[in-house]
């Protein structure tokens, strides 16, 4: 997850998250494992951009390569479903994600049939998207498949449940249930960068031209 005076984004790669605050700006590149480009297969690759409040466009980059053995690893009280907490906080167990705009990020693992209630902060917008299987979100059970993205309305908890029957290639229902404090700020954009006023996204764009902006210090999966 990148927070970012360009915006914000945020990476899901096999398991491992590449976290980032870009600030007054950092320069990355997206890229698949070698071993997997090597071997072959199948890989998901997520972004999620988050917008920084004014006051921090401009603060001090920061750079996180979170494995997937430091997530928070939770299940439902009946084993129906695994959840992985990135960022945030659930029910008392906070993610490693670090982010200067409140949010909460959790990947769920949900078994055929199951279903899960997480409880969720009411003064938080709340998204599920799937990236893998077919099931349903909410008390009204609205139907969601691969690729698609749910908005919930207000309350304090989200539901997501799993179909009984899944494609043969996809066993569970895979999705990512994300949300945040809204920031509610004018906000400027072109291509990768967000600012909140044209011309503060005049002077991003001439600062990238000079290259001012800064790297990633470190190389995720090294």
């Amino acid at each position: 997850m990148h927070q970012d005076s360009n915006g914000g984004g945020g990476t899901i790669r096999n398991g491992d998250t590449q976290w980032m605050t870009a600030g007054s700006g950092l320069l990355h590149i997206e890229a698949p494992p070698e071993s997997l480009v090597m071997s072959g297969g199948l890989f998901h690759g997520l972004q999620l951009w988050v917008n920084l409040p004014a006051k921090d466009k401009m603060m001090d980059p920061r750079y996180q390569d979170i494995r997937g053995g430091q997530v928070q690893l939770l299940t439902t009280g009946d084993g129906g479903a695994l959840l992985r907490v990135i960022a945030g906080e659930l029910d008392g167990h906070q993610g490693p994600g670090i982010t200067h705009t409140p949010i909460t990020m959790i990947h769920a693992t949900v078994r055929p049939g199951a279903e899960v209630t997480i409880p969720w902060r009411e003064d938080f917008n709340g998204l599920a998207y799937v990236l893998a299987g077919r099931g349903t979100v909410g008390a009204e059970r609205r139907p969601i498949h691969l690729g698609q993205t749910a908005v919930f309305g207000a309350g304090g908890s989200l539901t997501v449940r799993a179909d009984e029957k899944q494609d043969s290639h996809t066993p569970d229902l895979e999705v990512v249930l994300l949300g945040g404090q809204p920031i509610r700020e004018p906000m400027a954009h072109y291509g990768p960068f967000v600012m909140n006023t044209r011309a503060e996204l005049q002077q991003a764009f001439e600062d990238f031209q000079k290259g001012l902006l800064g790297s990633v210090p470190a190389v995720h999966g090294m």
